[in-house]
């Protein structure tokens, strides 16, 4: 069987304080073909679409993947590494084994090591059936040729899908603690300052907020007239208060 790259621990990952340094997905070789065993044919009973939820919400704030629309750089992009994956041979089932093998079993980089410096996610970010869900689910669409995400939806169900699991919109019914709480931050604003916080939000931060900016959302992942509505749906619910 030929190796599958791993593209949790790829060499481009850079230092970041969202997760600094302390754990690196690599697990050993004993750890690697249990989890080649067991990632079998789990996609059979894996709720694929529990799987991409979760995906977006712990897991799309530092990798990409077109299909759930997430774009970060902070660790690999799993589309270029898995499409390497698929274009040696590899099937579904292996990658779903490998990528649920990833996320039960990385380890800890000691301090001094050359690579200490860089961004390893911590193990267990789910666990049991829904990291079988994840793992199912990645391996069903990372580095698939020609893949696209589903068509969005108006603004509410935008928001939903690109925001909620990182932001508080109580309107939205959506509790994110990562990124600033909308209900907050966005009364006030304009729709270009909101509209350019999505598009760039390197230049347009949120007052207070310390934490990292999100990853810029472009016209591809997010159309211009998609993007309009979500501002729109933001405008006329942010500070509301859910009513």
């Amino acid at each position: 069987m030929r190796a599958v790259p791993n593209p949790f621990t790829s060499p481009t990952a850079g230092p970041r304080a969202l997760i600094r340094g302390r754990r690196a997905l690599l697990a050993s070789a004993i750890v690697l073909t249990g989890a080649l065993v067991g990632g079998c044919d789990l996609q059979e009973d894996a709720d694929v679409d529990r799987g991409r939820a979760l995906f977006i919400e712990k897991c799309g704030t530092c990798h990409a993947l077109t299909e759930a629309r997430t774009a970060a750089t902070v660790g690999p992009d799993l589309d270029a590494a898995f499409a390497a994956a698929r274009s040696s041979g590899q099937d579904e089932d292996t990658i779903e084994g490998v990528v649920q093998g990833q996320i039960a079993n990385p380890r800890d980089i000691e301090e001094g090591a050359s690579n200490y410096s860089q961004v390893f996610m911590p193990a267990n970010l789910v666990t049991g059936a829904d990291a079988e869900n994840v793992a199912a689910y990645v391996a069903s669409v990372a580095g698939v040729e020609g893949i696209e995400p589903p068509d969005l939806g108006g603004g509410q169900e935008v928001f939903t899908e690109l925001c909620s699991s990182c932001h508080t919109l109580a309107a939205a019914g959506a509790s994110g603690t990562t990124g600033p709480n909308l209900d907050e931050v966005l009364p006030g604003q304009s729709a270009k300052q909101i509209t350019t916080s999505i598009r760039d939000p390197e230049q347009q931060k949120s007052p207070g907020f310390e934490g990292a900016s999100m990853p810029p959302f472009d016209e591809v992942q997010l159309p211009e007239d998609v993007l309009q509505e979500l501002v729109d749906y933001l405008l006329q619910n942010a500070g509301s208060g859910g009513g």
